[in-house]
């Protein structure tokens, strides 16, 4: 990963790059960060980081997110390459959701994002305070 300014001017660079390519309406970048950045994605990906899961278990441990929103969010998740999902021939059948590859390659990217969001949030919840006082 990258550091610093010179990292930062970098990856500016990247990003309007990959924004202006001449298929107008077409960003790759845009396009993935739709399904990594949505509420339940990134949740989905870290608790599946440390094994498989059947859907139930990820229900447990993801309580806030709806039966309908985790059925949704897998569904994308595999349809993105991301999750594997992993049927066994038991009555009633069961289903196992692992992270692929691609989805294992999340991982440290996510981490540097929770590393910073756990470095930050005094900051941010400052900033908060001081935007909630003036409005």
């Amino acid at each position: 990963m990258l550091q610093g300014q010179d990292a930062a001017a970098i990856y500016i660079e990247r990003w309007v790059e990959a924004t202006t390519k001449p298929e107008p309406g077409i960003c790759p970048v845009r396009n993935v960060l739709d399904r990594i950045g949505d509420k339940w994605s990134m949740l989905l990906v870290m608790t599946l980081a440390t094994g498989p899961r059947r859907f139930n278990q990820l229900h447990r441990e993801i309580p806030d997110i709806s039966q309908k929103m985790l059925t949704q969010t897998l569904r994308d998740l595999q349809r993105d390459g991301l999750v594997s999902r992993r049927v066994f021939d038991t009555k009633p059948p069961s289903v196992e959701y692992q992270l692929t590859a691609l989805g294992h390659s999340l991982i440290v990217p996510f981490g540097h994002l929770i590393e910073w969001a756990n470095e930050s949030i005094p900051v941010i919840n400052q900033a908060r305070a001081r935007y909630d006082e003036v409005a």
